[in-house]
């Protein structure tokens, strides 16, 4: 684990989620913090993976390309 928040850069072109808090227990505080790269597991994306298990062919068929553009 990082001291670091997440940075939006790390998830890039990923179907990776980073999630990360800061506390003041003083002030009864929690800030909660989370980056996601929603081009490649949106709601199309995943609708290409649960079409590709319900045909039998591989999870990630047609989503290993990177989904950033340019």
């Amino acid at each position: 684990m990082t001291d670091k928040p997440p940075h939006t850069k790390w998830a890039t072109g990923s179907n990776l989620a980073f999630v990360s808090y800061a506390a003041d227990p003083e002030r009864e505080l929690v800030i909660a913090m989370g980056v996601v790269d929603n081009l490649g597991k949106g709601a199309a994306g995943q609708a290409v993976q649960n079409a590709n298990l319900m045909c039998g062919l591989p999870e990630t068929a047609g989503l290993d390309g990177a989904s950033v553009w340019p």
